[in-house]
């Protein structure tokens, strides 16, 4: 969709993807540092509860409309965040470099708030807290998929006691990403632990909202070439 453009003038640093990461890991550090009363408290209070936030009349009196964003900083364990946090680097860097930091920002907050948001619809009764930033990490995905349709990522495929790298079109890999996620909605919305519907969604918002920002990204990367 779109063509990248050398620039002349030195890009501004990308940092919104780093103190992502950043912001991550400390917020799992903190809760897995804390007791384990505590923890749990912690993400009943601050994760995103599905039979909590559809209550009528409690979501802006209770503060509950935070939840979907708070929720996308907690996550289970150290696996749960290093899959979100390698993706989020390999797949963030470079759409930030097109969106800009604030309009990336604004996919990785608004976009995984919306993806956990319809997680919690389709688990509307589960009083099992929603966590973690799949939903916005899919979001990019999205964006990343939409910014850069022909791109081609890089791969290290075990043969025997060798190594070989070899280069993958992205789009192949994220549409095979898309549907694993489909296979698993089908096997039920909470099959492993994990809520499908916030992945696709959170797909879906990316492509959306990097088709919307066409225009702002090729005028940024016009003002980059003079």
């Amino acid at each position: 969709m779109f063509v990248d453009v050398p620039s002349r003038q030195h890009a501004h640093p990308r940092w919104v993807t780093a103190a992502l990461v950043v912001a991550c890991v400390a917020s799992y550090l903190w809760l897995m540092l804390s007791a384990p009363a505590t923890r749990y408290v912690l993400l009943g209070d601050w994760g995103t509860v599905p039979a909590h936030l559809f209550q009528h009349g409690q979501v802006l009196r209770d503060g509950l409309w935070l939840r979907p964003f708070t929720s996308l900083f907690m996550h289970a364990d150290w696996v749960h965040l290093l899959g979100n946090m390698l993706f989020l680097v390999i797949f963030g860097l470079p759409a930030e470099r097109a969106l800009g930091s604030r309009r990336f920002l604004f996919l990785f907050l608004i976009g995984g708030a919306f993806a956990n948001l319809v997680g919690a619809w389709t688990l509307s009764g589960q009083l099992r807290p929603i966590i973690g930033c799949s939903g916005a990490v899919s979001a990019t995905l999205g964006a990343y998929l939409a910014l850069f349709p022909r791109a081609h990522l890089g791969l290290v495929l075990p043969l025997g006691l060798y190594f070989q790298f070899i280069r993958v079109p992205a789009a192949l890999l994220i549409g095979m990403w898309v549907l694993l996620q489909l296979l698993f909605t089908w096997a039920g919305p909470g099959f492993g632990a994990v809520v499908w519907w916030a992945h696709l969604a959170g797909f879906g918002f990316g492509i959306v909202f990097a088709i919307v920002s066409r225009g702002a990204v090729e005028r940024r990367l016009r003002q980059r070439s003079w």
